[in-house]
């Protein structure tokens, strides 16, 4: 028995204890393959699973590695079995490669028989064509992503070393006049580009564009950027023409306002996925040009369209941006074997400590529901619970009194529901934000809160990604997207952007107590539990 902050359990759980001296330090030894499950105030609960092993291993972390985390952190023997599971699962990535026999693609074994078992696989076999030799087997070069994600889901996945064709030349550097990339940026770029594709995870606010562009100059070919809206799109140019050698000649938007493909095109998702007459005819936009690099914005939220239209793209490099990695539909899995491994992942407590994003104040105030509601509440359909609980009268009345006492603070009120937005914009005479504000008006609402002329929006799910807003300070979320550990961690992002006077970020969450509101809000605060953000509880009463 060691002093060690982890308790390792056969089950494949680890047990941080949360006020360990050592606790900061062994979450970092084994945030490189282990997955938060639970984070209560006292030991936070992990889990070893084989994407998470495999993940680790393709960033360049061996088995010996993971298990020499596990034993220096240990309180207790570490189970051996568990040593044993760990070593051949890690084992199993790379048995499998991927490469180029001349212009022709193949799969290639260091065991006979993995080759052999994948070869009888029915969903395996028509992807495959014919034998070289006993270790290597030709592949059609349409099905290079279909296979990749058929091995992950039988346990043996590939290692893609096939390489990337060169795109279309393109000259892009960076302007730094001012500025230069932070560590941790160019280490993201670093890590991204010699693994040849894969996801960057960085917390919001910490400069995911400018990875972005730093890997468009290192590529120096014509880039696809694809986006989650229209203010996104415009956001990504505006900074691409500021930190960059591209013009406004060069970059063109891709959405349902313009239908432009230049050297850098930057497309939304939702124009990719609408349909007509049951086809998705804007998806030609990817044959358009001979793209050397596509990028994908927020790729949490990639939707299926698109990732059935990545599998076509494995010959292209692919760098996936986001701050959380968690996908509320479990396709972590697809986005390992179509945009990538995680190349790299920068804890968000870390860039606070550099002084890179604010710290931030995160607090739950709990209210009470009137007994005319809690009865109402009692009695609805299930589906109908969450909208009684989130949008009770009783929240407005709070977020006035959290708008007053940050008054002059830059400052945005969250929600999911635009009946209870529209209340809340009337009661604090402030200007709302939705999906129905044509992306003019929310521009110039943004620039205006940029520019300090207004300090209070109220603003719907569609400022949830994407919106670069430094100079908000302070959020209130009234109502969210049920259970989402994303959502959470992106409102939050709103205002980590460090304050020029080193102010503290709040992030106040309303919820309706004894309702499945508060069971959400447990659900959601998960993801930034793991980063090391403590929810304080107060009562709405003490305010």
């Amino acid at each position: 028995m060691t002093d060690g902050a982890l308790i390792v359990q056969s089950d494949k759980t680890l047990l941080l204890e949360v006020d360990h001296p050592r606790a900061e330090e062994a979450r970092r030894a084994i945030a490189a393959f282990a997955e938060l499950e639970r984070a209560p105030e006292h030991v936070h609960t992990y889990r070893v699973t084989p994407l998470g092993l495999w993940n680790a291993r393709a960033a360049g972390h061996d088995a010996e590695q993971v298990i020499d985390a596990l034993i220096t952190h240990s309180r207790y023997a570490v189970p051996h079995a568990l040593l044993v599971d760990i070593a051949d699962t890690m084992d199993r990535y790379g048995r499998l490669k991927l490469t180029k026999d001349g212009e022709q693609l193949v799969l290639e074994t260091t065991d006979r028989a993995v080759l052999a078992e994948v070869l009888r696989h029915r969903k395996i076999a028509p992807l495959l064509g014919e034998r070289i030799d006993e270790d290597t087997v030709r592949v059609h070069p349409s099905e290079r992503g279909h296979l990749k994600q058929e091995l992950l889901k039988i346990g043996w996945p590939a290692e893609d070393e096939a390489g990337y064709v060169d795109g279309e030349a393109h000259p892009i550097s960076l302007d730094t006049e001012g500025w230069s990339l932070r560590p941790y940026q160019e280490q993201a770029v670093e890590g991204f580009w010699h693994g040849g594709s894969g996801v960057v995870v960085l917390p919001c606010g910490a400069g995911k564009t400018l990875v972005g562009a730093a890997s468009m100059a290192r590529s120096q070919t014509t880039t696809l950027i694809l986006v989650t809206n229209t203010v996104s799109a415009r956001q990504w140019k505006d900074e691409l023409l500021r930190r960059t050698s591209l013009t406004e000649d060069e970059i063109g938007e891709y959405s349902g306002a313009r239908k432009e493909i230049r050297p850098v095109t930057i497309a939304t998702y939702q124009v990719l996925t609408t349909k007509r007459k049951g086809a998705y005819t804007h998806l030609d936009l990817l044959d358009a040009r001979d793209w050397g690099l596509i990028v994908y914005d927020e790729v949490h939220l990639l939707p299926a369209p698109i990732f059935r239209m990545t599998a076509d793209l494995q010959a292209r490099r692919r760098l996936g941006l986001t701050a959380t990695l968690v996908r509320e539909d479990g396709r972590e899995a697809d986005v390992f074997s179509l945009i990538g491994p995680k190349r790299f992942d920068a804890p968000w407590k870390d860039i606070e400590n550099q002084g890179y994003i604010a710290p931030a104040d995160c607090v739950e105030v709990r209210v009470t529901l009137s007994d005319s509601e809690r009865m109402a509440y009692a009695v609805a359909e299930p589906d109908d619970r969450y909208r009684l609980a989130s949008c009770s009268p009783r929240k407005v009345g709070i977020v006035e009194k959290l708008v007053a006492r940050h008054t002059g603070e830059p400052t945005l009120v969250i929600g999911q529901y635009l009946d209870q937005l529209d209340e809340l914009a009337g009661r604090l005479d402030a200007d709302l934000i939705t999906g129905e504000t044509t992306v003019a008006e929310r521009q110039r609402l943004f620039n205006a809160f940029r520019t300090g002329e207004i300090s209070l929006l109220v603003v719907s799910k569609v400022a949830n990604f994407s919106i670069d807003l430094p100079e908000a300070s302070v959020a209130i979320q009234v109502s969210g997207t049920f259970g989402s550990r994303q959502e959470e961690a992106q409102r939050l992002g709103r205002v980590l952007r460090p304050k020029g006077d080193g102010r503290t970020a709040h992030f106040y969450t309303v919820v309706a107590r004894d309702t499945v509101d508060a069971d959400f809000a447990a659900h959601r605060q998960r993801f930034l539990a793991e980063q090391g953000y403590a929810y304080r509880i107060v009562d709405s009463d003490d305010l």
